[in-house]
């Protein structure tokens, strides 16, 4: 069996830590790097449901997209969320790397799984990756259909292909317009509007759309926008990066035994759609 930093060196080769954000928190956050490793979860989100998921499953090993401390803590002290993982992770001997930013850009990335999941074929990055010179990694994909499809089935595939969530699929624009080329970003997305605008495309599939951002751009082209949850939007990513891992264990000789968390780790537990009115259609006087 591998150890603990020879598993680590190898997820750093595939998710550089020096690619990631200024403002990112990636890496190993605990483990002794002596340590054996013999199986690895995969998740989104580093939170008590998953470290509990770990120690049920006998895991050494667990590799999250999102960090568990972003910004800076004082305290570990069990009776905290943060903390308790800390406290779960350290009493079982599990350790915990991330993969964040440094996902989102690479090739393959984040963007790349999700393309993936919905069956769309890739032409290149949205916002690229200036350090790149063969033009492959950076934040997002830009994709193609291989038959064109209105914007209401778009949104329905995206609906019956993405992991099911409480949010569902929230679309912007008319149902019935074409839709043949596709931005999308894994996460957070409505940074990128600007790069979207650029590459001219029919719609931008991403998450976590604020009001304004996406007033503004809908306002400015006929643009449409397909907004779906965070964790659904990442989580084809642990499926992409399990069997990268596999296929390094795999040459090593190493036997490791990857999972892939199904837990649901999105905040959002429920949804209620508006009911209106018949007599009164618009906003209540």
């Amino acid at each position: 069996m591998p150890r603990l930093s020879e598993v680590i060196a190898a997820l750093d080769a595939l998710w550089p830590p020096s690619r990631a954000e200024e403002w990112d928190a990636v890496g190993t956050v605990c483990g002794d790097p002596d340590a054996e490793i013999s199986r690895v979860l995969f998740a989104v989100d580093p939170v008590q449901e998953i470290i509990d998921e770990a120690v049920k499953l006998g895991a050494d090993l667990v590799v999250t997209h999102h960090p568990l401390y972003l910004r800076g803590t004082t305290t570990v002290e069990a009776g905290t969320v943060k903390g308790r993982v800390v406290h779960t992770l350290i009493k079982n001997d599990i350790a915990l790397h991330v993969a964040h930013t440094n996902a989102d850009t690479a090739d393959p990335g984040v963007s790349d799984a999700l393309a993936g999941a919905l069956d769309l074929r890739i032409t290149g990055p949205l916002a690229p990756d200036p350090t790149d010179p063969e033009g492959r990694r950076g934040l997002g994909r830009i994709c193609e259909l291989d038959h064109p499809e209105t914007l209401r089935e778009f949104a329905a595939r995206a609906a019956a292909w993405l992991p099911d969530t409480a949010q569902g699929i929230r679309v912007a624009g008319d149902p019935d317009a074409p839709i043949r080329t596709v931005a999308l970003s894994g996460g957070s997305g409505d940074s990128l509007f600007e790069h979207v605008r650029a590459a001219g495309v029919d719609v931008f599939l991403t998450s976590d759309l604020r009001h304004h951002p996406a007033s503004e751009a809908r306002g400015q082209s006929p643009l449409a926008l397909v907004d779906a949850a965070h964790w659904a939007t990442e989580w084809p990513w642990c499926e992409q990066a399990a069997a990268q891992l596999d296929a390094i264990s795999e040459r090593h000789g190493w036997g490791l035994r990857t999972h892939v968390s199904r837990t649901v780790t999105d905040p959002w537990t429920a949804h209620a759609p508006s009911v209106t009115s018949p007599s009164n259609p618009g906003a209540p006087n």
